[in-house]
């Protein structure tokens, strides 16, 4: 425990001080996105263009079957849907840890993290902040996926994907948290991302059904269902369908405590990954 852990339990913080610094935090997270207009417009293009063109271009090749939570046959940009989301979902907590990198080096972070503040509670408001945003943009694209034809059965199809969008971008942005503890400068981040995103994004089920992929490579359909991102596209996929993944709720589930307990660690100077690297 930390001297800033220390202090704070001897204080000791009432509710509606947690509930302060929280509000703090996401507010603060709010107004960035606010004034970052092009960070919400460049989460929207991104899968949008996949949506529109991609989808489009192999709507003939790629035909998907029967398959849950499907009750018929559905075009591949219905299928991809989910994919999507969760892209705009990890793409969000990339850059929420690259905003980690920075503040912890120069900004507001910088100085949360010598706060009295416990270090887990500032770490899981950032996190909660960032979220929030994701599930915003995601609202967006259904809006105008809508537009394309991709709905749920029935409305509650909306209501019923809110709590997977904030499982899986709990899990995402925890990720990317703690790969902001190993980036000791900025300019490496770039380099570190391309590592996690793509790999993550293109090993899973976000563009293909996993029994093609099994039919053409065994081993990668492996890699793809020990993929974290494959239970979180699932579980979204099975959401807004009104269903649940229990398979998907508890891979999900698991490696965001895991993560996010990782990301605690490595952010405590006295045990974790920043005292050692002279972070």
């Amino acid at each position: 425990m930390t001297a800033a852990d220390q202090a704070a339990d001897s204080h000791g913080f009432s509710p509606a001080q947690y509930f302060i610094c929280l509000k703090g935090i996401v507010w603060r997270e709010a107004l960035r996105f606010i004034h970052q207009r092009e960070r919400f417009i460049s989460a929207l293009v991104r899968p949008l263009v996949w949506l529109f063109i991609f989808a489009a271009g192999f709507r003939q090749v790629l035909g998907v079957s029967i398959i849950p939570p499907y009750e018929t046959y559905v075009l591949y940009e219905v299928y991809i849907a989910p994919g999507l989301i969760a892209m705009i979902q990890l793409f969000n907590g990339m850059q929420s840890s690259l905003s980690m990198v920075y503040d912890r080096e120069m900004g507001s972070m910088r100085m949360l993290l010598v706060s009295p503040a416990p270090r887990w509670f500032l770490l899981t408001s950032k996190l909660i902040a960032g979220v929030a945003v994701s599930v915003l943009q995601v609202y967006a694209f259904l809006v105008v996926a809508y537009f394309w034809e991709i709905e749920p059965p029935t409305w509650w199809g909306y209501l019923t994907v809110f709590p997977a969008l904030a499982l899986s971008g709990l899990m995402l942005g925890a990720l990317g948290m703690l790969l902001s503890s190993l980036i000791k400068q900025l300019e490496n981040f770039a380099g570190v991302m391309n590592f996690v995103i793509f790999p993550m994004f293109f090993a899973s089920s976000a563009l293909y059904p996993l029994w093609r992929v099994q039919e053409g490579s065994p081993w990668l359909a492996t890699v793809c269902r020990l993929n974290p991102f494959t239970h979180a596209v699932e579980l979204i996929r099975f959401a807004f369908y009104e269903q649940v993944n229990w398979l998907a709720l508890g891979v999900v589930a698991g490696c965001t405590a895991a993560f996010l307990m990782g990301a605690v660690i490595a952010y405590d100077p006295a045990r974790g990954m920043l005292m050692r690297r002279g972070g």
